[in-house]
């Protein structure tokens, strides 16, 4: 291996080790203050990392906010399609589709306000036909068609994503001061309703 080589090496192993030190200060600054209060500055103070290192690794705050989003929804996607039921497979449908709900909640409830930001700037057809929509999206219409025969499937599956829209959700929770059990509540409700 050349001298060439074992720098490229050791400074991909950096990058690596940075880019694992800002996504854990991120959370950390929307764990103890809150979405609103992520900043590049705070988040490079809170890695030990120069503000230049968090620019350089994600751009800017909405590559940032994007980087983290895509973290938490990996760990959601592999509990949906291989962790412990109720949320992974071993459950009733009825029962898979009240987890999913709840524990996407629990997501908006640290993320809304970042999670509301992004969706306002995303095109409707790409927010509703791609990405983490489309694979919940998906997720829910086949464990409604478990849980319901002769359903329709996929307009429930919209419904009941519906008010899990992180605007809606951040005004729910910031602005009329809905407790989170409250709206997991009306989910359940829904689901009854639905005959599920």
């Amino acid at each position: 291996m050349s001298a060439n080589s074992a720098d490229e090496l050791s400074e991909r192993a950096d990058a690596v080790r940075n880019r694992a030190k800002i996504l854990a200060a991120a959370e950390h600054v929307v764990a103890s203050r809150g979405a609103e209060s992520l900043s590049m500055n705070e988040v490079a103070k809170a890695a030990g990392v120069g503000v230049g290192t968090v620019y350089r690794r994600f751009r800017d705050q909405g590559g940032l906010v994007e980087a983290m989003m895509n973290e938490r929804e990996n760990h959601l996607q592999q509990a949906m399609t291989s962790g412990p039921p109720p949320l992974g497979p071993g459950a009733r449908p009825a029962e898979r589709i009240r987890a999913f709900l709840h524990a996407y909640a629990d997501i908006l409830d640290i993320y809304g306000p970042l999670m509301a930001a992004a969706e306002a700037i995303m095109p409707t057809q790409r927010r509703y036909r791609t990405g983490p929509y489309l694979v919940h999206h998906n997720h829910l219409a086949k464990l409604v068609a478990e849980a319901k025969p002769g359903a329709d499937a996929d307009f429930l599956a919209d419904a009941l994503l519906a008010p899990l829209a992180a605007g809606l959700f951040t005004q729910q929770r910031r602005n009329d001061r809905m407790s989170i059990e409250r709206i997991k509540a009306g989910l359940g409700e829904l689901l009854t309703g639905f005959g599920m």
